[in-house]
């Protein structure tokens, strides 16, 4: 009986061994770069799971990334970028990854693109379409995204990304008030808040996020009118500025950008099975 059981133990732990090594020859480790004005952000992810995050000056970008790839054997790696990112850092990527692809109009989606004028779209729209959408199958889908920009990008439950809306995002609000007038200050985004401001600084601020509140409220209700099965999420650097006084049902997902690029990734560099 002691050998029976024995034997059935080394036969259970040579098969867990087996699904190990399975899982992990199944497995890839992505990089994903989104290469932004200032900054560059980079995710990496095992497989679907997000394992470590970064943020890079743009000058030391490179670098930077080089020295990820290395510490965390990077084998595929995707580039997003909404600006003129210095020359080289392609190819720089490139010799240091197996598999790597810049995202652009011609890339290949796991979601249908409607959009009239591919390739004027800014990359990270579609990025986020994607991910709204494959994490909210079989439903209408707002992605609503708080940069620089806000931008309102629908995914219709077909799997079609028709388009949205772009709006001025929060800073650019406040520094337009101030460089299109004479005399209105320069007013920081911390700072006292109030709906009935009291002083001119007070009054911007509360002009512009109560405002901005107000206006994602509105097309969020917009679509929900014209759309069943509808649903919407929240993304991007300024939306903890918001989450708490948009008075519709909106679900956060800070990392809804590094998704989709890692799901538009997985769908154009398959793993071997």
């Amino acid at each position: 009986m002691f050998h029976l059981f024995h034997s059935l133990a080394i036969t259970l732990n040579f098969t867990n061994l087996a699904e190990i090594i399975l899982k992990q020859q199944t497995m890839s480790i992505n990089l994903c770069i989104d290469w932004g004005n200032t900054n560059v952000k980079a995710a990496i992810f095992n497989d679907e799971q997000i394992a470590d995050t970064f943020t890079f000056p743009a000058a030391e970008a490179v670098s930077g990334l080089e020295a990820v790839i290395s510490s965390h054997n990077a084998q595929k790696a995707i580039l997003c970028s909404v600006v003129e990112h210095p020359f080289g850092v392609e190819q720089a990527l490139s010799e240091k990854i197996k598999s790597f692809i810049k995202l652009n109009s011609n890339t290949s989606l796991p979601i249908m693109n409607a959009y009239l004028s591919p390739e004027s779209l800014g990359n990270d729209r579609i990025a986020l379409a994607t991910a709204a959408y494959m994490q909210n199958e079989g439903k209408n889908t707002l992605a609503i995204s708080l940069g620089t920009c806000i931008t309102y990008n629908f995914v219709q439950k077909n799997k079609t990304f028709r388009g949205g809306a772009i709006s001025p995002g929060l800073q650019m609000r406040l520094k337009a008030m101030h460089e299109f007038t004479d005399k209105l200050p320069e007013v920081p985004v911390q700072g006292e808040l109030l709906l009935l401001g009291y002083d001119t600084a007070t009054c911007m601020r509360s002009g512009t996020i109560f405002g901005m509140a107000a206006e994602i409220d509105g097309m969020i209700k917009e679509f929900e009118s014209q759309y069943s099965d509808f649903n919407a999420v929240l993304t991007g650097g300024d939306a903890p500025y918001f989450a708490s006084k948009i008075k519709s049902k909106i679900f956060a997902d800070p990392d809804l950008l590094m998704k989709g690029l890692n799901l538009i990734l997985k769908h154009n560099v398959p793993i071997p099975r």
